[in-house]
This record gives structure tokens, C-alpha cells and sequence, in this order.
């Protein structure tokens, strides 16, 4: 997500670069919204990247002195034009509002809305929140969010614009980032830092869990609506899912991910020849494994940059045809090689088995899996779409023998969850690693709704 107030400012501009730069968050859809000040809300989203969405004409046809950005990786409702963000909603007032995360009770929202009368256009659980807000009876809308905001839980990094400003708001554990930052004397919110580089403003600070921050004309005031909740982000966010040039917490997770591949090879030495990464994700901690162990590091794999990642990809099918189009092995670097093969992470182990296979037909003598993560166990409900626990690789089997078995490999180890916070810098009272571990920071989570569960039976309204 991205939101700017800024007059004077190219904004439909600005947030497109800011997208781009967070491309990595969502690849189904992408939109933008933009207003004059006390004018209407113009809304322009379409399934596809920033890139296929938008052109010269579109962004010259969204003028104004703000804009709301998002791209959309989709954890509840399907990815159809009616669940492209920025949601917009013209009720007792206009909003238009970007969510990063997942609503746990949105079920039971969902049905209090409806039996106020409130239609809904989409099938997913941000506009329950835009719904909410924009037919909540406070005058400011500020306000609103105050209410609204102790009634929502999961989680919830959240972007709304009306007709004169920006309000930024992270829900009470902190799951899913946001920050604030500055672009000469305006202000502007995003969900990583990375988006502020490329537009060259200035990151300030995070959003803290539980505040609420308005954007105006040249100035913001901050509210603090719940606090002394237990904070819980999602330590994924450091292994994979945000990018490597990103601040989280204060942690360049270049760094962090390089000091994951010390830890491993600390903790997993193996006797090989050479070290390779699963591009891009694993690069950091194979330069962090080679530099460990002495074992010297090449390029394994020749990736097509014109591919988007395959986790992130909605189905089964996506993913398989994408590994096929990404990644080319090199035999002249890899034959008659013991290998350490070092990758983010393993869910469904499809991709993962693949890769081993491509290596053994390239002429790699042993392949050692070596992985920035735990073993991933247990379905999120907080924001990333991970599958159920019987698709997940690592479920019934106890060992890492039997998953390196199963995925082909010569021997598989990952990454301690203590090495994990060790890599970071960080402690487990703060973070949620509930994919790891099971322990889900928030109770009632495991009861939590399926993906389509507006699905069946609810009219969409086009609008």
C-alpha cells in the first residue's frame, strides 16, 4: 500500500512508483485512487501488475492532490476485478481504502453489515472495513476509525482517503507493516521503506500497532486507540515475504538475511564444493553461508527477470508452469558438484523438488537444502496465503531426513527458529511465528474463516 497527501505533486505518479517498488507484496491487481481536496474520488484498479495496469494516459487521467495505491495478493476472496484494491465505497461518505492482512472475525461482521442493509460489491474482507467506515455516523473520519478499529481484529495495515485526507492505521498486534515517511514538507505512508527510496522521501518512523495517524495539508496528528496489546509481527516478513533493501524495526534485512546463512552453516556444516542460491530470495544467506564455511559460492541458476515469483502466484498450476519459465540450471557450473542449495523457505515443496530435480539432470553429484526458515507447518491467518496444513511438506513428517527424502535431496536443514531471532535481532515476545511454531498470537485464530467463504451464494453488484 501507499497513500500521500500532496499538493503540488505529480500523486497518481508517485504512487505508481511506489507500487512498483512493492510489486513483491502482490501480483493479482493493482489500483489507484485520487482526489482534489474537497473533490470526488477517482478509482482506477484492474487484475495484473502495476506495470499491465497502468500507462501514460491512465495515470494523466488521475489528477489531484492525493493518492491511495495497493497491489493485491489475495488471502480472503478470489482474484477477480470485483476484490481489486483501493476498495471505494460511496456511502454516508466517499472513501477509498488499501488493506494489507487478514480480518479473523470477518464473518461475523460481514453479517452484522448485512443486517444494517449494507450491499456489498466484492467478496473480500477489506471492504467489510471500508464499509464500516464509510457509513459509521462520525463526522470526522478519524473518528470513525477510532470506533472501528477496536472491533476489527487479525490483521489489518490499512490506508483511507476522502475527500480531504489521509488516515493510516495498523491493527493492536502490529502483524503486517506500514510507515510512515516524508517527501520534502509532505507526508505519505507505506507498507515498506523501499517504496519511500524510490520516490526519493524520507522514511521517519514505523506506524506504531494500534495508532492512528492523520495526513493533511503539510502536517499529520497521531492517535493512540488501543495499546498494551501483546505485539506480534510476523517474523516471515524478515525471511521472505518483504524486501531485502526494506527497514523493518530498524533491521536492514539484507543484513539479516545474510547473518540466517552464518547461522546455518553454524548450525548445519556440510562437506561440499560450492554454494548456490535458490534466486532471488536465497541470495543473502548463500553469500552469508559461503563467507561462514569457506565453501566458495557461484551462480547455479540463470533467472529469467521477467517471471514473477511463483509462492506468491495464486494456484497450483501457476506455480508449476512459472518454475519452468524462471529458473534455467547451469551444467557447466553445477556438474559433478557437491552442492549446498540455499533457499527462504519450503511450504508445499513442490518448487523445492523441482529444483533438486533440474540440479541432478544438470549433473550435480549431492544436493544439501539449506533453509532460511523453520519448517513451515501451520496455515496464517494473518496475511499469507500458505495452503492447509495437509498440503505443507513438512506436515506428518517429523524428521528432516524423511522431508529431504521426499523432496529428493541428498539432506535438508533448516534454520532454528532461535537462530532465526538470533539473524534478526529480535525476541519471539514480540513477534508472531505462529507458521513455525503453532502458537497463534491471537485467541480464536485457528477457527478462523476459509479464503472464499463470501463465495456461495453472495450477489456480487458491479460497479
Amino acid at each position: 500500500m501507499f497513500g500521500i497527501y500532496g499538493p503540488g505533486h505529480d500523486v497518481a505518479r508517485l504512487a505508481y512508483f511506489a507500487l512498483y517498488a512493492l510489486q513483491h507484496r502482490g501480483q493479482e491487481s493493482a489500483g489507484i485512487a485520487t482526489t482534489d481536496v474537497g473533490g470526488n474520488i477517482m478509482t482506477l484498479r484492474d487484475l495484473g501488475l502495476v506495470s499491465q495496469v497502468f500507462d501514460e494516459q491512465k495515470l494523466r487521467a488521475l489528477p489531484g492532490d492525493m493518492a491511495l495505491g495497493h497491489v493485491r495478493y489475495s488471502t480472503t476472496g478470489s482474484s477477480t476485478w470485483e476484490n481489486a484494491q483501493p476498495v471505494y465505497r460511496s456511502d454516508r461518505r466517499e472513501i477509498a481504502l488499501a488493506h494489507n492482512g487478514t480480518l479473523i472475525n470477518a464473518v461475523e461482521l460481514h453479517g452484522e453489515l448485512r443486517e444494517r442493509g449494507v450491499a456489498f460489491r466484492s467478496t473480500s474482507d477489506s471492504e467489510i472495513i471500508a464499509a464500516l467506515l464509510s457509513t459509521h455516523e462520525a463526522e470526522k473520519i478519524e473518528d470513525a476509525v477510532a470506533d472501528v478499529l477496536p472491533r476489527l481484529r487479525g490483521a489489518f495495515s490499512t490506508v483511507v482517503m476522502t475527500d480531504d485526507k489521509v488516515v493510516a492505521f495498523r491493527d493492536p498486534h502490529g502483524l503486517r507493516p506500514l510507515v510512515l515517511g516524508m517527501l520534502g514538507d509532505r507526508y505519505c505512508v507505506a507498507s515498506e521503506s523501499c517504496a519511500l527510496d524510490i520516490i526519493g522521501a524520507r522514511l521517519l518512523r514505523d506506524v506504531e500497532p494500534g495508532e492512528v495517524i492523520t495526513i493533511t495539508d503539510g502536517a499529520f496528528s497521531t492517535r493512540m486507540v488501543v495499546e498494551g496489546e501483546r505485539k506480534a509481527f510476523c517474523v516471515f516478513e524478515y525471511i521472505y515475504f518483504a524486501r531485502p533493501d526494506s527497514f523493518m524495526g530498524g533491521t536492514v534485512l539484507q543484513g539479516a538475511r545474510g547473518r540466517m546463512g552464518e547461522l546455518l552453516s553454524r548450525e548445519a556444516p556440510v562437506d561440499a564444493d560450492l554454494v548456490i542460491a535458490v534466486p532471488d530470495s536465497g541470495n543473502p544467506a548463500a553469500r552469508g553461508y559461503s563467507r561462514a564455511s569457506g565453501i566458495p559460492q557461484d551462480d547455479g541458476f540463470v533467472k529469467n527477470r521477467y517471471v514473477a515469483r511463483t509462492f506468491i502466484q495464486p494456484g497450483q498450476e501457476l506455480r508449476k508452469h512459472g518454475l519452468r519459465l524462471k529458473f534455467n540450471p547451469m551444467p557447466e557450473i553445477v556438474k559433478g558438484q557437491r552442492l549446498v542449495v540455499v533457499d527462504d523457505s519450503i511450504v508445499r515443496g513442490n518448487t523445492t523438488r523441482q529444483i533438486v530435480q533440474m540440479l541432478r539432470e544438470a549433473g550435480a553429484k549431492e544436493v544439501h537444502l539449506r533453509i532460511t526458515a523453520p519448517a513451515i507447518r501451520n496455515p496464517c491467518y494473518y496475511g499469507i496465503d500458505m495452503s492447509t496444513r495437509e498440503e505443507m511438506v513438512a506436515h506428518g513428517r517429523d524428521t528432516e531426513e524423511e522431508i529431504a527424502a521426499e523432496l529428493g535431496a541428498d539432506s535438508l536443514h533448516y534454520l532454528s527458529l532461535d537462530g532465526v531471532y538470533e539473524a534478526v535481532g529480535v525476541t519471539r515476545e514480540t513477534h508472531c511465528d505462529a507458521c513455525f511454531s503453532g502458537e497463534y498470537p491471537l485467541p480464536g485464530t485457528p477457527g478462523a474463516q476459509d479464503k472464499h467463504a463470501f463465495e456461495h451464494g453472495l450477489p456480487l453488484v458491479r460497479a
